[in-house]
C-alpha cells in the first residue's frame, strides 16, 4: 500500500508541472484557430445543405416521372390484354357467322355432330345437344345473366340411355372432345308442371321465364340439373342484393345480375361473387357483323391510345435521363464539399479535445487518488467473501459425501435381501419338483386302470358294433327286394317317418292333388313342365348372379380387410415415429417424453418425465408444468409433426414465450438447425432478442423498429 501511496504522490507532482508549463499565450491561440475552423465548417456546411436540397428536389421529380412511366406501362399492358380479348371475342362472332352452334363448344362440337351423324344408327334415339343451340332468349340484354347462370350446361349433350352415352363418349374421344358433359334423361317424359307454390314469390323475372325452347326435353333438363326455376335475374347490383338478402324469399337458389354478378345465401352466410374476368363471347348475339364491327372500332380506339401513351413515354423517358445527369452533376459537386466539411468538423474535435485535455490536467484534485485507495479495500473485502463462499461450498461437498455412503449402505442391505428372496426361491422350486413326481406317478396309476378295466370294454363294443352292422346289411338286402334304393333316394326327405306317417302324408298329397287339378284344368301338364322349366332357369341366372356378386363381394371384403390392416400399422407406426422424434428434440434439455394417440377416443395426451426426477419414474402432464417448460415441450412436439409432414413454407409466431434465457437459446438453436435440415423456407416471428442466432447463406434475419410512445 505505501508502494501504491508514492507512485499518486509522484503522480500528482508530473500533472503540476505540467500545469505550470502550460501558457495563456498558447490557450489564445488555440481558441483563435478552433474560430477560423469552425467558419470555415459554417461557410461548407450551407453549401452542402443546398446541394442536398437541390438533388432531393431533382430526385422526388424523378420518381414521379418514373412512377408515370410505371403507369403508363401497366396501362399499355392492360390495353395489350383488352385487345387480345376483343381479338378473340371477335373470332368466335366470326365462326358464328358461318354456323351458330360453334358458340357452344367451337369446332370440336361441329366435328362431334358430323360424326353422330354419320354414326346414327348406333343410337336408341339421336342425341340432343349442345343444349345452348336449343335455347332462345326472349331478351338479349339477359344473355350474360344466363350465361352466367347455365354455365357448362349449354354446352352439354343430352343422351336417352346408358347405352348411347358410351356411344357418345366414344365419339367425343374420337374428334378429341375429352371434357364433354353428358346428361342421360327420358325423352318420353313430357314438360315439366311446376306449382306456383315452388316459384319464387317475386316481381323478378328467372332464367326459365327469359328463355325458350321447342323441345320440352331441353327445358326439362334446364329444371333437373340446373334449377333454372328458382334463378331470378335482376337488372343492377342494387336490386339484387335487396332480392338476395333483404327480403328473404322463398324458393330462390341463386340472384344473377345483367352484367354477370352472382348473389346468394345459405344460412346466416350470403356471398357475393363477382363477374367473370374472362369473360365468354356473347352466345345469343343477333347481329354479329353489327357486334364485330364495334368490336373492332372499340379495337382501334383502344390502340390509338397505346401509341398516345407510347409518345408519352418515350418523352417521360428522355426527362428521366436529363434529371439523372443533373443528379449525378450535382453529387459529384457535393461529394468534395461533404469530404472537406468532415476533415474541418475532425480538426475542430481535435482541437476541442486538446482544450479539454490542457483544462483536465489544469484541474488536477486528489479526488482519484481516495477513489483508488477504497477500490483496494473493496477488493480485499470481495477476497475474504469469496473465501467464506469457498468454505461453505465445502461443507455441503462433505454433506453429499456423507449422503452417498448413506445410500451405498441402503444398496447393500436391498442386496442382502434380494439374497433371501432367492433362497426362498429355491425352496419354492424343489416343492414343484416334488409335485411333479406326485403327479407322474398318479399317470402310471392312471395308466395301468386303462389297460386293465378301460380297453377290454372298448374291445366288446366294437364286436358288438361289428355284429349290428352284419345285420343291417342282411336286413338291407332283404328290403332292397321290396323298394328299389333309388326309390328311397327319392323318398330321402321321408327318413326316419312311420307307415302311418307315411299313409297320412300320401293322403294329404291326394288331396292337395285333386286341388290343384281343379284349379288348372285348362293347363296341360306340357304347359306347366314349360313354366318350371322357365322358372328354373330364371333362378338359375339369378344364382349365377348372386354367385357373382358374392366373389366380388368377397373381394372387396379383402381387400378392404387388408387396407384395414395396413391404416392400423402405418397409424401404429407413426405414432412411434411421433414420441421418437418428440424425445430427441426434448433430449436437447435432458428431458424424456411418450406420446400417447387413442384413435378410438380421438385423444392426443403427452406425458413427460423431468431431469430433476431422479427416480426417473416421476411422469407429468403437461398442465402441471410452469410455462417456459410447457412452452418448450410444446415447441418440440410440433417440431416432431412438422418432421412428419410436407409444406413449402412454414411460419411460427412467439414459441418462446413464458421461456427463460437457456431454454430459449436452446429452442432458437433447435429451430433453426431444423429448419436449415429440412429444406422448406420458414417465418419465425418474437418478440425477444434473436442476436443469438448467426446470420448465413439460408439464415436471414430482420428486426423491426421499436414502436415510439
Amino acid at each position: 500500500m505505501n508502494g501504491r501511496l508514492k507512485q499518486m504522490q509522484a503522480q500528482l507532482r508530473d500533472f503540476q508541472m505540467q500545469h505550470m508549463q502550460f501558457t495563456q499565450a498558447e490557450a489564445s491561440q488555440i481558441e483563435e484557430d478552433m474560430q477560423n475552423i469552425q467558419r470555415d465548417i459554417d461557410y461548407l456546411d450551407s453549401n452542402v445543405t443546398r446541394l442536398r436540397e437541390e438533388e432531393k428536389e431533382f430526385s422526388e421529380e424523378l420518381s414521379g416521372i418514373q412512377k408515370s412511366i410505371s403507369d403508363i406501362a401497366k396501362e399499355i399492358a392492360e390495353s395489350d390484354k383488352r385487345i387480345l380479348q376483343l381479338k378473340s371475342h371477335m373470332d368466335g362472332l366470326q365462326q358464328r357467322q358461318s354456323n351458330t352452334v360453334t358458340a357452344f363448344g367451337g369446332q370440336k362440337v361441329l366435328k362431334l355432330l358430323q360424326l353422330i351423324e354419320s354414326n346414327h344408327g348406333r343410337f336408341k334415339s339421336p342425341p340432343i345437344g349442345p343444349i345452348g343451340a336449343h335455347l332462345q332468349l326472349a331478351s338479349e340484354s339477359w344473355s350474360v345473366a344466363v350465361d352466367c347462370a347455365c354455365g357448362g350446361l349449354l354446352d352439354a349433350f343430352i343422351v336417352s340411355c346408358h347405352k348411347d352415352l358410351q356411344v357418345l363418349r366414344e365419339c367425343a374421344g374420337r374428334v378429341y372432345y375429352n371434357n364433354l358433359r353428358i346428361i342421360v334423361y327420358d325423352f318420353t317424359r313430357q314438360r315439366l308442371v311446376i306449382p306456383d307454390g315452388s316459384l319464387p314469390t317475386t316481381e323478378h323475372p328467372t332464367v326459365l321465364s327469359v328463355i325458350q325452347s321447342e323441345n320440352h326435353t331441353v327445358l326439362n333438363v334446364l329444371v333437373d340439373q340446373g334449377h333454372a326455376e328458382r334463378q331470378v335475374l335482376v337488372r343492377d347490383y342494387e336490386v339484387g342484393k335487396s332480392v338476395a338478402f333483404d327480403h328473404r324469399m322463398r324458393n330462390i337458389k341463386e340472384v344473377y345480375t345483367s352484367d354477370g354478378f352472382r348473389m346468394f345465401s345459405r344460412g346466416s352466410v350470403q356471398t357475393i361473387l363477382p363477374p367473370n374476368k374472362r369473360p365468354r363471347p356473347e352466345r345469343w348475339c343477333s347481329s354479329p357483323a353489327e357486334k364485330i364491327a364495334e368490336l373492332k372500332n372499340e379495337a382501334d380506339g383502344i390502340q390509338r391510345t397505346i401509341s398516345e401513351k407510347n409518345a408519352q413515354r418515350r418523352k417521360l423517358v428522355n426527362d428521366r435521363s436529363n434529371l439523372e445527369q443533373k443528379i449525378a452533376n450535382l453529387k459529384r459537386k457535393r461529394e468534395p464539399e461533404e469530404r472537406h466539411l468532415m476533415n474541418k468538423k475532425v480538426q475542430l474535435e481535435d482541437a476541442k479535445r486538446a482544450t479539454a485535455e490542457n483544462n483536465r490536467h489544469a484541474a488536477v484534485d486528489t479526488t482519484e487518488l481516495e477513489e483508488d485507495i477504497k477500490e483496494e479495500k473493496n477488493n480485499i473485502e470481495q477476497r475474504e467473501l469469496s473465501l467464506q463462499k469457498t468454505n461453505v461450498k465445502l461443507s455441503a461437498a462433505l454433506r453429499e459425501v456423507n449422503d452417498r455412503r448413506m445410500a451405498f449402505k441402503t444398496f447393500m442391505d436391498s442386496v442382502n435381501e434380494e439374497r433371501l428372496h432367492f433362497s426362498s426361491a429355491n425352496d419354492e422350486l424343489d416343492l414343484v419338483k416334488r409335485k411333479i413326481d406326485a403327479a407322474q406317478q398318479e399317470k402310471t396309476h392312471y395308466e395301468g386302470v386303462m389297460t386293465t378295466k378301460v380297453l377290454p370294454d372298448i374291445k366288446t363294443a366294437e364286436a358288438e358294433y361289428a355284429d349290428l352292422q352284419q345285420r343291417r346289411q342282411e336286413y338291407f338286402k332283404k328290403a332292397s327286394i321290396i323298394c328299389s334304393e333309388s326309390d328311397m333316394e327319392a323318398l330321402s326327405h321321408v327318413a326316419g317317418s312311420t307307415p302311418e306317417q307315411l299313409s297320412a302324408k300320401i293322403n294329404r298329397l291326394k288331396q292337395r292333388f285333386d286341388q290343384e287339378s281343379r284349379r288348372f284344368y285348362a293347363e296341360s301338364i306340357d304347359d306347366l313342365r314349360a313354366l318350371h322349366d322357365k322358372k328354373e332357369r330364371k333362378i338359375l341366372r339369378k344364382q349365377q348372379l348372386y354367385a357373382g356378386f358374392r366373389v366380388k363381394l368377397n373381394s372387396c371384403q379383402k381387400a378392404l380387410d387388408l387396407r384395414w390392416k395396413k391404416f392400423q400399422r402405418n397409424a401404429g407406426l407413426l405414432k412411434r415415429q411421433l414420441t421418437w422424434l418428440f424425445n430427441e428434440h426434448l433430449g436437447k434439455k435432458g428431458i424424456s417424453g411418450f406420446i400417447n394417440v387413442d384413435y378410438k377416443s380421438k385423444i392426443l395426451s403427452v406425458e413427460l418425465t423431468m431431469p430433476q426426477d431422479a427416480s426417473r419414474d416421476t411422469v407429468r402432464d403437461t398442465r402441471g408444468l410452469s410455462g417456459g417448460e410447457r412452452s418448450f415441450s410444446t415447441l418440440c412436439f410440433t417440431l416432431a409433426l412438422h418432421g412428419m409432414t410436407e409444406a413449402p413454407f412454414r411460419a411460427m409466431d412467439e414459441f418462446d414465450v413464458f421461456m427463460d434465457a437457456v431454454s430459449r437459446k436452446i429452442s432458437l438453436d433447435t429451430l433453426v438447425d431444423f429448419a436449415v435440415a429440412q429444406g422448406s423456407q420458414w417465418v419465425f416471428i418474437t418478440p425477444h432478442d434473436i442476436s443469438m442466432v448467426k446470420p448465413g447463406d439460408r439464415v436471414k434475419k430482420q428486426q423491426m423498429a421499436a414502436p415510439r410512445g
